[in-house]
């Protein structure tokens, strides 16, 4: 079994741990919050992180009505130029805790007035050490260079973050989401056998929308750094302005696709992709009715579809994880790659 893999399996555990050992000090946040009142939060990451921060932009705009930003690192590292952060809360992501850039924006908007926070899976690394606060990820040490477990663990602190700023998403519901991501590794032996039809994909397109956009991204990386696949993502929205022409006989479409307010717009994009003659994979809800799909991943159990991104990932790491090993190649080794990498 892959590192890959293994980690995979430990999720459920990883984010058990987390929410119990990161609970209280949301509940503390949510006091100093209150006093804040921050008008915006500006998201620093790259890489997998960059993938949590998408998904973060929209469950903040979502569930608190706070504007939500993805920062440019290079506006602070490249260009130098100071942007006023007076009531904002700066979130910076990532595994390590090194990313070069990431800290340099969280100095810069800590001088700048901002308030900032470090979600990471590292108590010593060099950003624990200069933000305000800290948020740790529970995952225990990332050994595959595939993140799996420390990005459904920053997923998880998001949801923290959400409700600590005065939302109406409930700690008892967040709880209940490790036990939902339990119960989709047991897709593993349907997965196995899935692969096995895209032995030889070397192309294919990942579309979301809405809270499991930044799924696209992280399930496309996935298969781009394990598996070697060229894997655009897209938002369904963008997807139709163009890009849709590469669309072709048998063209391998991944399409995230959980019941709720996103479900029916994803419906007529997978209609059309089929009558373009794509073969269209549909992850998706139990119980949810899509005859223009060629294959249906189901993923187990009723739920809010704001809380279905972190059981919704869960598919496409198996997926990317076991393709890998049937393609003969090593997914904790991609060629060319490291657990830290560093950008300025």
């Amino acid at each position: 079994m892959s590192l890959m893999l293994k980690e995979i399996l430990e999720q459920p555990q990883a984010l058990r741990a987390t929410f119990r050992a990161e609970r209280a000090h949301a509940l503390e946040f949510m006091k100093f919050a209150r006093q804040q009142n921050f008008r915006l939060v500006v998201l620093v990451a790259r890489g997998t992180s960059d993938n949590a921060a998408r998904f973060a932009r929209y469950l903040t705009e979502i569930t608190t009505g706070i504007p939500a930003s993805l920062a440019a690192p290079s506006v602070h590292t490249l260009y130098r130029v100071k942007v006023d952060y007076r009531q904002a809360l700066v979130v910076g992501i990532s595994q390590s805790g090194e990313g070069t850039d990431i800290n340099r924006v969280l100095e810069a908007a800590r001088r700048q007035g901002g308030y900032t926070i470090g979600i990471t899976n590292e108590k010593k690394s060099t950003m624990a050490g200069l933000v305000d606060e800290v948020f740790l990820v529970h995952a225990g040490r990332q050994h595959s260079v595939a993140a799996t477990k420390t990005y459904t663990g920053q997923l998880m602190i998001f949801y923290l973050l959400a409700a600590a700023l005065g939302t109406t998403l409930s700690m008892d519901s967040v709880s209940e989401i490790p036990d939902r991501v339990k119960e989709t590794l047991k897709l593993i032996p349907e997965l196995r056998e899935l692969v096995e039809r895209y032995r030889y994909m070397n192309h294919c397109v990942v579309v979301g929308r809405g809270i499991n956009y930044g799924n696209a991204f992280e399930f496309s990386l996935k298969l781009m750094e394990t598996c070697y696949v060229i894997a655009e993502r897209f938002s369904a929205a963008d997807f139709l302005h163009g890009p849709i022409a590469l669309i072709e006989h048998d063209f391998p479409a991944f399409v995230f696709m959980p019941p709720g307010k996103t479900f029916h717009s994803m419906r007529e994009l997978t209609l059309r992709l089929r009558k373009l003659h794509a073969e269209v994979v549909a992850i998706t809800g139990p119980k949810a009715h899509i005859p223009s799909a060629t294959r249906v991943i189901r993923v187990p159990g009723d739920m809010p579809e704001v809380f279905t991104p972190i059981p919704y990932i869960v598919p496409g790491q198996i997926f990317a994880a076991l393709l890998a090993e049937i393609k003969g190649l090593d997914p904790d080794k991609p060629r060319s790659l490291h657990i830290v990498t560093q950008t300025v």
